[in-house]
């Protein structure tokens, strides 16, 4: 891999951040495209009047409330192609710096993995929004009807503002920027959790989204400023940085400390016990395709923010007693993954059940972080086992925006007629809509981790990575493997398997209520019709089962990414 340092706005500087410049061309389009009309500034004492084009009467396409939700699909869309097509014959890796040296955003293979996730789920939930959204007739000129259509040009740029702001987490190499960019893209999240406020769930759901999603970020926040203090920079890795500063003084109370705080802050964004109180009311009165972006875009930016804090500035490698934050890690894993999984058992409202579903997978994935953390400790098989940890778990991050988003997508359909939240509302799907209803249990098996599906590959390389953790060590020492000289993460995976068991029965019971029920009274037609949404659903469906039956080449594209993050040109 090549490197190039380049400073903001000189050459090179736009086509490095061309995605996020098209997400920022879009904003600005969403502003003032709808506002556009005929209107005319007189020149004072005069009677000559010069076109204004910012206010009168609207044409009748820039009128159009469905114009702000293509607008979002498309450059959402073309935002995502531009990452994507990012990979195509290799990626140049560049620093984007100030002009004393400090560097700000770094653009390579796992940044643009993650924008890959982030503007994917973005420009989903944008399509189905499309449908999911209602306006008014352009002819109603009533405060309302105007308000209603106003509101759709209020979401689109709430999404693309999330975008940017997930965008910013990806690229940075400063605490600073990392800070902004979480906040940009959680303060888009709030308002669109609360989207839906004439609703008493998404009031009460905003509410408290907002009020524990701002006490952990404060709490993130202060964890952030005691790092500051105690190394004196804010850099990530680099000379005089935090990685430095944590290989020469070791690990002392101060940054210790810092590290817990920002556990918290980073443990609400996936959703990790016990800071996922909020998550399964905000997910309750949140719209299907918003519930969605918090369960896939939304818990990938905080695992980002994690794999930089822990694995790149507190690398165990780096840093003296690292076990404490290991073994912290380890039981939020398992208290994570069982809890959630415990807790949806219960659940009779199928989004309350897939965000405790959201909480296990939460789990998996900080049991996954803490296998790498523990390899790292070996410097005999360090790189090749950290390498296959990390890209185990990018691969789920990406395939988790496929089923998991797709399964919210279908109770989205079914909230359209004031159904999806009960169990009772997917009943006699199979009869109403046999094409939706095979469409959420092909997303209901691969959560559940069935054979063939994506979700099955992503449980499969992430327990094989903790397995080969727990014997690596033994045989790479000893040659001969006991039992007793297992590592302790070992049990991760045991707890990992064991509770992907637990979930295959709350998975299956959605299976057959569709099935096997009857419709609710008032329900036996057909759903009401969406192209966009189902359009949605209908590429979630291929790629869960494409990535599934033919993952090679997307797990080579993780490995690359992973290979950024470790420094493994």
């Amino acid at each position: 891999m090549t490197e190039t340092t380049i400073e903001p706005f000189a050459e090179g500087f736009v086509m490095a951040l061309a995605p996020e410049f098209v997400l920022v061309i879009g904003l600005f389009t969403l502003i003032l495209v709808p506002n556009m009309g005929d209107a005319k500034f007189r020149i004072p004492l005069t009677q000559i009047r010069i076109p204004w084009f910012l206010g009168g009467k609207r044409g009748t396409l820039d009128r159009d409330p469905r114009l702000p939700g293509l607008f979002a699909s498309i450059f959402l869309t073309v935002s995502f192609l531009m990452a994507l097509a990012s990979f195509v014959g290799g990626m140049e890796r560049v620093n984007i710096t100030t002009a004393n040296g400090t560097e700000l955003f770094r653009v390579d293979e796992f940044s643009r993995m993650f924008e890959v996730i982030f503007y994917g789920a973005l420009s989903l939930a944008s399509i189905a929004s499309i449908d999911r959204l209602p306006a008014t007739s352009t002819a109603d000129r009533s405060l309302s009807g105007l308000y209603n259509n106003r509101r759709q040009v209020d979401f689109y740029i709430l999404l693309m503002t999330c975008g940017l702001g997930m965008s910013v987490v990806a690229l940075s190499q400063d605490l600073f920027m990392l800070f902004i960019g979480l906040e940009l893209a959680s303060f888009s999240t709030y308002v669109l959790v609360a989207f839906m406020k004439e609703t008493p769930e998404g009031t009460e759901s905003g509410m408290k989204y907002f009020i524990v999603g701002s006490v952990a970020s404060g709490v993130g926040l202060y964890g952030l400023s005691l790092l500051y203090l105690w190394s004196g920079s804010l850099q990530f890795d680099g000379p005089g940085g935090l990685s430095e500063a944590f290989r020469t003084s070791g690990m002392e109370p101060l940054p210790l400390v810092a590290l817990g705080l920002i556990l918290v802050g980073f443990g609400f964004k996936v959703s990790a016990a016990p800071f996922h109180f909020a998550a399964p009311d905000a997910y309750a009165g949140a719209t299907g395709p918003v519930a969605g972006v918090l369960a896939t875009a939304s818990k990938a930016m905080g695992i980002l923010g994690l794999l930089r804090i822990l694995l790149v500035v507190a690398s165990p490698e780096n840093t003296e007693g690292s076990a404490v934050w290991l073994v912290a890690l380890g039981v939020l894993a398992a208290v994570t993954m069982t809890w959630g999984n415990l807790a949806a058992l219960g659940s009779t409202n199928p989004k309350r059940m897939l965000a405790y579903s959201s909480v296990a997978h939460a789990g998996y994935m900080l049991a996954a972080l803490t296998a790498v953390g523990v390899w790292s400790e070996d410097t005999a098989f360090a790189d090749d086992a950290s390498m296959a940890v990390v890209t185990a778990l990018i691969f789920h991050l990406v395939v988790l925006v496929c089923f998991k988003l797709g399964a919210f997508l279908v109770l989205s359909i079914l909230e359209s007629e004031k159904g999806g939240h009960t169990l009772e509302s997917l009943g006699g799907l199979a009869k109403r809509e046999p094409l939706l209803a095979v469409a959420m249990f092909i997303f209901m098996m691969s959560l559940a981790g069935v054979p063939p599906l994506s979700g099955f590959v992503s449980k499969l390389l992430v327990i094989m990575g903790i397995v080969k953790v727990a014997v690596g060590g033994a045989l790479v020492n000893g040659g001969t493997l006991n039992f007793s000289d297992l590592h302790w993460v070992w049990y991760l995976a045991l707890l990992m398997v064991l509770n992907s068991a637990i979930s295959v029965f709350y998975y299956l019971r959605v299976g057959l209520v569709m099935f096997f029920h009857e419709p609710e009274e008032g329900r036996e037609g057909r759903l009401p019709s969406g192209k966009s949404i189902r359009f949605a659903v209908l590429a979630c469906v291929m790629t869960t089962i494409y990535f599934g039956v033919g993952a090679d080449q997307l797990i080579t594209v993780c490995q690359s990414a992973a290979n950024a993050l470790l420094n493994v040109w």
